[in-house]
């Protein structure tokens, strides 16, 4: 596969929000104006890096915002074309409206977040540009006058206006999250990614995480036009330069993927700009706080809203330990700015990242010494150390897809095992930096092992991890096989290789491939090539092994009957038995270590 420039948000998996059954599961378990006239570059169609100057004027209290954008592509195909495509990641459903849906097809669909396109033109000479909306809704294309060679470039001018909904805050609190998971893992529940997960305002809180006409991958000559929704992440770009100004309501803080150029903000716009990122994300509020601290040449941002000031104080703290860390093991950031933000999630997504940007559900801030927590349930309350443990994963996790998803892309949809993999690695890695061996070894088992067993022992079945994110029902299982099998085949290459050669690989793997699209077979080559002739060949039986086959119950564990019994467990997978159906009263019999489990997060 030819290298591109690429853009995406790591995620799904969704990723923190598996505070619930397993300790991984949050892991898988965020106007027109005046146009500059166009760059000498792009004027003489020589190739540069793809670009968007956007201007963006959000209109926080009637829940919409209207936008133009000016879009540098640049076709770094094998052959010239004249069409080019945008994903509208807002408009992507995860269900097929249809007549015979009824009024309950019209109520998601007001629910759901949506771009509508009003105008597309050349940036040349401002003549309209015929375009067309396809995909049901989810992809914009767009006819230009005349062909781009390979290495050339054109811009063109996108106006759009977009809408979010209102989430009910009682989809985001901390017992709605841990029923959802809990009842997923009981049930097999079909879980699927929507977009109104990254595009909402609650609890006084907007998150804009796909607010505009993204252009879609282009590989060779083929367009990367498909996308679906799944339980893990489905966006897809290429990297670009952005240049973003938002005009807000006096009172409302925002902030974003980029660092504000304050010299050119002024009254109630602020100007945002920032190279080389795979996707732009906004957050805005008007109870929004934030703590910083500069390390390096990159500035740290803690993002948090005013009653959750000591639990952001302490993430900032985190996610300093792990930036140096990883900075120190892998190799330095291409970004100046790195915010860690808390947003209400629905429950279900405990946090997802964006280049620049990451986010984690505000019900994972649990202030154990404030009077609010006596709200929770005492089975919950109990768990402090465990919860506060599990941020602390989370924050690592998501800092490390910084590295791993952001800096070096892939395609999270086709190939989710490569960055959650490396993404879990690395806070394991961190958490031995930072406490010892011993510390680290209790995570492994709490935030990797126990989800494997948990999820065994909920009937689930074992599976190869190295698929599509499709294939995989729920963040349960998508944690339990994804991230604990990919982690842990690392913990394995560890012994094999040694911890030097291990992170030597994943240093020449990192600059082979930043800011481009990696595959697995990147990976694996950096490994054989570090490795001594006589242990090649065990590095590609040890991939084989933990992704592409199903020894799970002899490598980590088997289900746990005794457990299963306890629980009143079905003797096969996905049967729910009569009784008791609350899911809180039917574990809270379990006691504490039932418990530290299904109150992890990621």
């Amino acid at each position: 596969m030819k290298k591109v420039f690429y853009s995406g948000s790591y995620k799904p998996i969704a990723a923190m929000v598996v505070l619930l059954v397993a300790s991984a599961l949050l892991s898988l378990a965020t106007a027109n104006a005046k146009q500059a006239a166009p760059s000498k570059e792009a004027a003489s169609g020589e190739a540069v890096h793809q670009r968007y100057d956007i201007q963006l004027k959000i209109d926080f209290d009637a829940l919409s915002y209207a936008g133009s954008e000016r879009v540098r592509w640049v076709n770094h195909g094998d052959h010239a074309t004249a069409v080019v495509y945008f994903h509208l990641y807002s408009n992507l459903r995860p269900y097929q409206a249809s007549p015979a849906a009824g009024s309950g097809t019209q109520r998601a669909e007001t629910e759901e977040p949506r771009i509508e396109i009003i105008e597309v033109r050349s940036a040349a000479d401002g003549v309209p540009l015929p375009y067309s909306i396809d995909d049901q809704g989810a992809t914009l294309r767009v006819n230009l006058r005349e062909q781009v060679p390979p290495e050339k470039a054109t811009e063109i001018i996108v106006n759009f206006k977009g809408s979010v909904p209102e989430i009910d805050p009682d989809e985001t609190g901390l017992t709605t999250h841990v029923v959802k998971q809990v009842s997923a893992a009981l049930r097999g529940d079909r879980e699927i990614r929507s977009p109104r997960d990254l595009n909402f305002r609650c609890r006084g809180v907007m998150l804009l995480g796909t607010s505009y006409p993204v252009l879609a991958v282009h590989d060779g000559d083929e367009w990367a036009r498909k996308i679906e929704p799944t339980v893990g992440d489905t966006i897809f770009n290429e990297v670009a330069d952005y240049v973003v100004r938002i005009a807000v309501a006096p009172g409302v803080m925002v902030f974003t993927s980029g660092r504000e150029d304050e010299k050119s903000s002024h009254e109630n716009t602020m100007a945002f700009a920032a190279p080389g990122l795979r996707d732009f994300a906004i957050i805005a509020g008007r109870n929004l706080r934030s703590e910083q601290t500069v390390i390096g040449k990159t500035t740290l941002r803690s993002i948090f809203t005013s009653e959750h000031e000591r639990i952001g104080k302490r993430v900032l703290a985190m996610a300093g330990d792990s930036f140096r860390t990883f900075s120190s093991k892998f190799g330095p950031l291409p970004f100046d700015t790195l915010n860690i933000a808390e947003a209400p999630l629905v429950a279900g997504l405990g946090s997802n990242e964006f280049a620049g940007l990451e986010v984690i559900a505000s019900a994972y801030y649990v202030d154990f010494d404030s009077p609010a927590v006596r709200n929770l349930p005492e089975i919950i309350r109990e768990q402090r150390p465990s919860v506060e443990e599990s941020l602390e994963w989370g924050v690592a996790h998501l800092t490390a897809h910084q590295w791993w998803g952001a800096a070096v892309g892939n395609d999270p949809a086709r190939e989710p095992v490569l960055d959650e993999a490396l993404a879990s690695w690395s806070a394991l890695l961190y958490f031995r930096e930072i406490y010892g061996e011993q510390k680290a070894a209790v995570v492994l088992q709490d935030q990797l092992q126990g989800v494997y067993r948990l999820y065994r022992t909920f009937g689930g079945e074992d599976m190869d991890a190295n698929r599509p994110s499709r294939d995989y029902r729920n963040t349960f299982q998508y944690a339990a096989v994804v991230t604990t099998k990919g982690a842990l085949m690392f913990v394995q290459l560890q012994h094999l290789l040694g911890e030097e050669k291990l992170l030597a690989a994943f240093r020449n793997y990192y600059r082979a491939n930043l800011l481009e699209i990696a595959e697995l077979d990147d990976l694996r080559g950096a490994l054989i090539a570090e490795a001594p002739l006589e242990q090649r060949r065990g590095v590609g039986r040890t991939f084989n092994r933990w992704l592409a086959s199903k020894r799970g119950d002899e490598d980590i564990s088997k289900p746990d009957q005794e457990l299963a019994t306890s629980l009143g467990l079905p003797p096969k997978p996905n049967q729910q038995r009569g009784g008791d159906r609350n899911p809180l009263n039917a574990f809270a019999r379990l006691g504490k270590f039932f418990w530290q489990q299904v109150t992890r997060i990621r």
